[in-house]
């Protein structure tokens, strides 16, 4: 699944435009590497996600296509 799907399903991101748009402009790395939104993201990814002077690192544990909103914050594990 692509990285800027997964935030959205995963409802780290809102919108998948915005997802895109903070992968376009550099904010989102995996594994230390900045990434395109078209990477393809499996399970035990680090992913870090800049928000102005906040970072957030998450471990990837799930990709799934649907998701309930529960159930979304199973789909990864926030690091520090």
């Amino acid at each position: 699944m692509r990285i800027d799907k997964f935030l959205k399903v995963s409802r780290i991101i809102k919108r998948r435009t915005v997802a895109n748009d903070a992968c376009d402009a550099s904010h989102i790395s995996v594994n230390g590497r900045v990434v395109k939104a078209s990477y393809d993201v499996k399970p035990n990814d680090i992913v870090e996600i800049t928000f102005g002077e906040k970072t957030l690192k998450i471990k990837v544990l799930d990709v799934r296509e649907v998701v309930r909103k529960n159930d979304a914050s199973a789909l990864y594990e926030v690091i520090e």
